[in-house]
């Protein structure tokens, strides 16, 4: 029997926000996309088969409905007046700032597998379908990028557990 879908939400939330946050990049359209997948899970629900992984299957969502974000803002006029401060999730003001912005810093492919495997928790041969590559790839580009991400937060505060290895084993 499946748990209800209020505990999946409490559950998985976090890990699809760090996955939306890692894919998107900026925490607005995070939150879009991290409100958009639980509310087309909300609607799937009830049709899921009770053998699904709900965590990897929360992750294909999210992962969908960034691409979504991603289209909608292509399409959408950039805004002329200076962006807004956003508030870190983290103990103190900023305390995530210089982990997101060496993500944003990862080429693609090590952000999405950075993005998937830790903090979506996905196995590499999802983290591979998902981007259209082979486990073998993907495992070498998530190791590459774990290693560009601590070498470039040596010397700074330690991030929050945004990246912690739960997905490692996968």
């Amino acid at each position: 029997m499946r748990e209800p879908f209020e505990q999946a939400v409490a559950r998985h939330g976090p890990a699809v926000m760090r996955v939306c946050r890692a894919v998107l990049l900026d925490p607005a359209d995070a939150e879009d996309a991290w409100s958009e997948t639980f509310l087309s899970a909300l609607r799937a629900w009830p049709e899921l088969p009770a053998s699904t992984n709900v965590e990897a299957w929360l992750v294909r969502v999210a992962q969908r409905r960034a691409i979504d974000v991603i289209r909608r803002r292509s399409r959408a006029p950039l805004p002329v007046e200076s962006l807004p401060e956003w508030a870190s999730t983290a103990g103190g003001p900023g305390a995530d700032e210089g982990l997101w912005s060496e993500v944003a810093a990862l080429p693609e492919k090590q952000r999405l597998a950075v993005a998937y495997h830790y903090l979506g928790g996905l196995p590499h041969a999802e983290t591979a379908e998902l981007t259209g590559s082979t486990p073998a790839a993907v495992r070498r580009a998530a190791a590459d990028g774990v290693a560009a991400l601590r070498r470039g937060l040596a010397g700074h505060p330690a991030p929050s557990r945004a990246l912690s290895p739960e997905g490692a084993d996968r």
